[in-house]
């Protein structure tokens, strides 16, 4: 006859897994980030920006199929990519040339550039993609750091809604970017700010679903005032971290 199994040692028997996945992506993380590979400006930069804590938060493990939107000069890729680069896969695509460029030399050996349909374009200060598309699909997890405030309304629609279309049912996508006080317009300090509740509503037309945000990278004395490249206040922003799924 076969036991069934309670319900008490089904839930332990899950927080035993989970543990167990947390436990290994800070083994492999952690071993990334001590890389002699990584550049000194790099690893200055691994205190403020939590990627152990952050990638747990979005729920990442070293078997999934993860695209990186955004890469620019590669600080998330190359923790990325060796945790991927056994079990899982890591893709990256929309404004990858550092990547390719680095690909070139021999780097991110493991790493797949996606091509993207459509051109950047500028709107004044900020950017949209007309017809974007990224040809992949079924993916596990999109993530993007620091990214959604280069482009106008339009492009941040026509981002997410490209991300919900490459994510599987159930896929994840995680976002961090920099905070700007709730419904102020437009000035010459906040241009690489952007509301946190606009992210969600925006994220959430597109099709997700919100699931949790993080305060893994508030900034108490970060008054959203000034830009974000100020010597005042680089280094110590104050970013909001969303976490969304796209439904079953």
């Amino acid at each position: 006859m076969t036991k069934r199994l309670t319900p008490v040692l089904t839930f332990a028997l899950l927080c035993g897994v989970s543990m167990l996945s947390s436990a290994d992506l800070k083994e492999d993380v952690t071993a990334a980030m001590a890389s002699e590979q990584r550049s000194d400006a790099h690893k200055a930069r691994d205190r403020n920006r939590k990627p152990v804590a952050t990638l747990e938060f979005f729920g990442l493990t070293s078997d999934m199929r993860v695209l990186e939107l955004l890469p620019g000069g590669g600080w998330y890729t190359t923790l990325l990519a060796p945790v991927l680069e056994n079990n899982g896969k890591l893709y990256v695509a929309v404004g990858t040339q550092n990547i390719e460029n680095a690909k070139a030399q021999g780097a991110y050996p493991s790493v797949e550039v996606i091509t993207i349909g459509g051109q950047f374009e500028r709107k004044g200060r900020f950017t949209e993609i007309p017809g974007l598309t990224i040809d992949v699909d079924d993916i596990d997890m999109a993530l993007t750091f620091r990214n959604l405030h280069n482009f106008t309304p339009n492009g941040r629609k026509g981002m997410n809604e490209a991300v919900f279309k490459a994510l599987k049912a159930g896929g994840i996508y995680g976002v961090v970017d920099h905070t700007r006080r709730h419904m102020q317009g437009d000035n010459d300090e906040n241009r690489r700010r952007v509301d946190p509740v606009l992210m969600i509503k925006e994220i959430e037309a597109a099709g997700f679903e919100f699931v949790d945000s993080s305060n893994l990278h508030y900034r108490p004395d970060d008054e959203l005032v000034y830009e974000v490249g100020r010597k005042t206040v680089t280094g110590n922003t104050d970013r909001f971290t969303l976490l969304f799924r796209k439904p079953e």
